[in-house]
């Protein structure tokens, strides 16, 4: 399946991070390096494009309006008037924030890494909505892609280096049982953003792989999605009905980019998502 179209032509220095808002009808993505937050209405092809003052990892929509975000320094709120307040700041000296998501409980899964991709140097933290903080995961190196099953009780993790896909079993608010779902082989690049369909299948983005990969749950390779740039960073399911895949791509570290290199990509009817619940903080 190739059949990809830009939805927004852009020279992001590391797009990531896409998520469907239901409530604005918008997808929600970013730049991390560029230190941008970027939305896009499919209905109206009306973007906007916000600038943050350090770097980002994730952006989620609340329960209540406005976004959470996963940033260099910890997470913050970001009100629907544009209010920005920490909700738990914690600088560490050559860490920033990566990925993030919202389990179904509503609390939020952020993770870290260190700038120079240190072993061991990053985190995968669980954040309820008043604050509290546990850390799931303390040793990790670029923690990445996080999701889970349709009915909640696996959780799926990507730390890039080891080239895995993990599953967890998943009992609300901790994981245990970790043991790997699939393994990318050399060459074909690493694993990096994630999510999980309707069906219970992995969706995962290869880094330096120009590709998106669809797993079963039993970790059988179930479809490939090729793409024109080789750094393919994270994939969500948007649209009104959930079917259309959108894939952010990054243009960092690479001498000669493809046009499409950065831009924010889309293939209609690829599948089926899951609708994403809300921070509830």
């Amino acid at each position: 399946m190739t059949a990809y179209e830009v939805a927004v032509r852009a020279e992001a220095t590391l797009g990531e991070g896409p998520a469907w808002d239901p409530a604005s009808g918008r997808l929600i993505w970013l730049d991390i390096l560029g230190m941008r937050v970027h939305t896009y209405d499919p209905a109206t092809g009306r973007r906007t494009v916000r600038t943050t003052e350090q770097h980002i990892g994730a952006a989620k929509p609340r329960a209540g309006g406005g976004l959470v975000l996963n940033l260099r320094d910890g997470v913050g709120l970001l009100d629907p008037d544009d209010t920005f307040r920490w909700l738990h700041h914690e600088p560490v000296a050559g860490r920033r924030a990566n990925d993030a998501a919202v389990a179904p409980d509503g609390s939020l899964w952020a993770g870290t890494m260190r700038y120079d991709e240190a072993t061991g140097g990053g985190t995968l933290s669980r954040l309820a909505g008043d604050g509290t903080v546990r850390t799931v995961l303390p040793s990790v190196t670029v923690s990445n892609g996080t999701g889970w099953s349709p009915d909640g009780r696996l959780m799926y993790y990507v730390d890039t280096p080891t080239r895995r896909v993990d599953v967890f079993d998943h009992d609300g608010e901790g994981v245990c049982n970790r043991r790997p779902l699939t393994e990318i082989e050399e060459g074909a690049g690493f694993p990096d953003g994630l999510t999980v369909d309707a069906d219970g299948c992995v969706w995962v983005a290869l880094w330096d792989g120009g590709a998106v990969r669809r797993y079963t749950p039993a970790g059988e390779l179930d479809r490939v999605i090729t793409l024109p740039t080789p750094r393919t960073t994270a994939c969500a399911f948007g649209g009104a009905d959930l079917t259309d895949l959108y894939i952010t791509t990054a243009r960092t570290g690479l001498p000669a980019p493809h046009p499409t290199a950065g831009s924010l990509l889309v293939v209609p009817g690829a599948g089926k998502g899951l609708p994403q619940p809300a921070f509830t903080g």
